[in-house]
């Protein structure tokens, strides 16, 4: 579409986005790849451009688009028609830099080229509120949607000094803030501007930045009043307190040309030069970041979890992307839970999960043991760098962020699988507990003696249509389906394991305790082989019966969508032949195991016990 510049995504129309860079103004069709050149230049003339020129939506008026040469333009209507709105607010007689030295003897118009408009910010509660900046170190805003403007550079502002970006404040109409780069000229020191009386006056915020790096991109919070994000030339920053003091956001960034910054949502969006997009996801924490929180040492606190998205971990079905493939990371499928717990604590840490009924979903401890242990991660077929990597709720001090999957704990099951739909680094372990319906939920904290809960909402994906009624009928099913799992494998692995006892067992038995033995192991092998004289290939065994079960776990739980009447028919017939078997088991266990316990403790051979694993299991861990 364009090879630099900005871009400004149609708030009204998701399928058109504006880019505007190298004297053209482009309206790109995602539908069909078609793009139209709706510039306002079609020849540049008179007009002077930027390699970026800004290109913004108001966000009041969300069919007022503006685009900046030396003079500012407006569109009500896609680009059709334009209309200039301000004069040239570039310095009439820009200097030389001194730093240009005996070159500026090369190019007899030096001192005549004229600069740009770099910045503009559209007001978030007038939309007649115009700010704009220079490439050239001037500062303007208009109260009249351009009908008059007026300079407020502040006075610090000389010439070469370019306003690299103008940020409006969402909370008052005479707040703003600039950011300054004057790398051109080798003052490498940063330069960031408020003011709170539309530009009368302006006090510089710089405290805590580095001398050397400076500023190209500053924003405001769009919830916390006073809570600002700027990008230098070397990392990412924030402050707390209005710009009086800054301190790093760094994390895991490449140090490198910070060049914009945007906060959607709950999340903070970071345009680098070079390195890629890069999202800080739910900053939540930071909103709610007060003095005492960061001063506290003594007492654990758990922060306001943001809206959790019902959204679909992957929905690729079929060979998933190399792990070197270059591919952007998705957000945590699941809501984000951060709590910080301090340093001497002792004792257990539990983050529970309750509905809106204060039943609980899901509980975490610190003590919790791993799903499955080094040992057998090693025996796994699959490449231990696509799997995502067990964790364990923290019990140290510090900050620490969870991610509830939003479903409920995962069925015990007599086989394990990793989807195709797989994420290098990501792909969990099945089968996961049933998902979660939208609605409210609360996230609670107990640790050392301190207890502290927060509600927070799960949301629909959007892309979703599928009716609240559908999403019930579909949770029901997942939730009665993964009972029916836990107990069809529970019964699968006791007589698994007993039959293993029972083989065991035979050799050192005497006379009638064998036959005993041996009529027990047949009555077990027809529960898990079925009849071996039976002229049916359709025979219900407790593994079959589970198999299918399992099965069908999966496919109900596939797609956001109710159920199908084959598959509440499938799951009937299949939990009629499981409760026929695990009468039968059950009778096997209340009376033959116990009575044949009796016997073996009698002649002094170990009594059969449920409660062992099975040495041997059918299936295990596979790639679907």
């Amino acid at each position: 579409m364009i090879e630099y510049g900005y871009v400004a995504p149609d708030p009204l129309d998701h399928d058109i986005v504006y880019g505007a860079g190298r004297n053209e103004v482009s309206r790109f069709h995602w539908s069909t790849g078609q793009v139209e050149n709706v510039t306002p230049i079609p020849i540049r003339g008179s007009y002077r451009v930027d390699r970026t020129e800004p290109i913004v939506f108001s966000p009041v008026d969300p069919h007022l688009l503006f685009y900046a040469t030396n003079v500012l333009f407006e569109t009500k209507d896609g680009g059709r028609s334009w209309s200039a709105i301000s004069p040239d607010l570039t310095r009439e007689h820009p200097a030389v830099p001194a730093s240009v030295g005996d070159q500026a003897n090369l190019n007899s118009k030096a001192g005549k080229q004229r600069g740009a408009i770099y910045a503009v910010a559209p007001g978030f509660h007038n939309v007649n509120t115009i700010w704009a900046g220079t490439d050239d170190g001037l500062v303007w805003t208009t109260k009249n949607g351009g009908k008059n403007w007026k300079n407020v550079t502040p006075h610090e502002l000389i010439d070469w000094s370019k306003v690299t970006q103008i940020s409006a404040s969402h909370f008052d109409d005479n707040t703003a803030y600039v950011s300054i780069s004057r790398f051109r000229i080798n003052d490498l020191r940063p330069y960031i501007y408020r003011t709170h009386d539309g530009g009368k006056t302006w006090h510089e915020i710089t405290s805590g930045l580095p001398a050397n790096s400076p500023v190209n991109t500053v924003r405001e919070d769009s919830v916390r009043k006073g809570l600002l994000f700027a990008g230098t030339e070397t990392e990412v920053w924030v402050s707390f307190d209005d710009g009086n003091h800054w301190q790093s956001l760094q994390l895991n960034l490449p140090h490198t040309s910070m060049r914009d910054l945007w906060v959607h949502d709950d999340n903070l969006i970071v345009g680098t030069h070079g390195r890629s997009f890069w999202i800080l996801d739910d900053i939540s924490p930071l909103r709610q970041l007060t003095a005492a929180v960061a001063n506290s040492t003594n007492a654990p606190h758990l922060f306001t979890p943001a809206t959790a998205y019902r959204v679909r971990r992957d929905t690729n079905s079929d060979t998933p992307f190399p792990a070197d493939e270059p591919a952007g990371k998705n957000p945590p499928d699941g809501a984000i839970i951060d709590y910080t717990l301090p340093p001497s604590l002792q004792g257990p840490v539990t983050l529970e999960i309750l509905d809106a009924q204060g039943k609980l979903v899901r509980r975490y401890t610190n003590t919790d043991k791993p799903e499955i242990t080094p040992e057998e991660l090693q025996q796994q077929l699959i490449p231990l760098y696509w799997l995502r990597p067990q964790r364990i709720l923290s019990g140290e001090g510090g900050m620490h962020r969870w991610v509830w999957d939003l479903r409920y704990p995962p069925p015990n099951s007599t086989t394990h699988e990793y989807p195709i739909a797989a994420v290098p680094h990501d792909t969990p372990r099945g089968p996961l507990g049933p998902l979660v319906v939208p609605g409210k939920y609360q996230a609670r904290l107990v640790a050392a003696g301190h207890t502290e809960a927060h509600e927070f909402e799960v949301k629909m994906d959007p892309r979703v249509k599928t009716s609240p009624t559908d999403l019930q009928q579909q949770f029901e099913a997942e939730t009665k389906v993964a009972a029916l799992v836990n107990e069809s494998s529970e019964a699968v692995t006791q007589a698994r394991t007993v039959h293993e006892q029972i083989s065991k067992l035979v050799g050192a038995a005497p006379g009638s305790l064998k036959d005993s033995l041996e009529s027990l192991g047949r009555r077990i092998s027809e529960l898990l082989e079925g009849d071996k004289d039976a002229t049916s290939a359709n025979v219900s065994t407790l593994p079959t019966t589970n198999a299918n079960i399992i099965t069908l776990y999966g496919e109900i739980g596939r797609a956001d969508t109710a159920p199908t009447l084959s598959q509440v028919d499938a799951f009937n017939k299949n939990e009629a032949a499981f409760d026929t078997l695990l009468g039968r088991w059950n009778q096997l266990k209340s009376h033959d195991i116990a009575e044949l316990n009796h016997e073996l403790k009698a002649a002094g051979l170990s009594e059969l016990r449920l409660d062992l694993p099975p040495q041997q299991q059918e299936g295990g861990e596979d790639e679907e």
